[in-house]
């Protein structure tokens, strides 16, 4: 008789581990959302390096550093990207910031600053 028991209280939590993994879902996909999120900071400043380097590199041969820096990122990051270059004796920095995209809709991480400093060619 106490085995029936023990079997009929295991026909009452067969849903409980489905509820369980439902209850745990959010949870889960907030952490993916983030490290998604964390991610896009990370590719956003690394592609401001690029771009400020790229920039630099053209403002030293006076070619213009916004076009260089627009081209130098991904397409999709290029609107949002500026860099003015800034001469100062024998040498040009430029600062590219680039806009952080965000999945979070109504969320701003504002922009990603690099700075680059090249030598003027003469």
């Amino acid at each position: 008789m106490p085995y029936e028991g023990v079997r009929r209280d295991r026909r009452h939590d067969r849903g409980q581990v489905a509820i369980e993994y439902l209850g745990f879902i959010p949870i889960l996909m907030l952490i993916a959302m983030a490290v998604i999120q964390i991610g896009l900071i990370a590719y956003t400043a690394q592609q401001a390096g690029t771009a400020a380097r790229a920039g630099a590199r053209a403002a030293s041969l006076r070619q213009g550093a916004e076009q260089a820096c627009a081209s130098a990122v991904s397409g999709w990051l290029a609107d949002g990207t500026s860099c003015p270059a800034s001469y100062g004796g024998k040498e040009v920095t430029v600062t590219a910031g680039v806009d952080i995209p965000s999945i979070v809709p109504g969320w701003s991480f504002g922009r990603a600053h690099k700075t680059a400093t090249m030598p003027l060619d003469h």
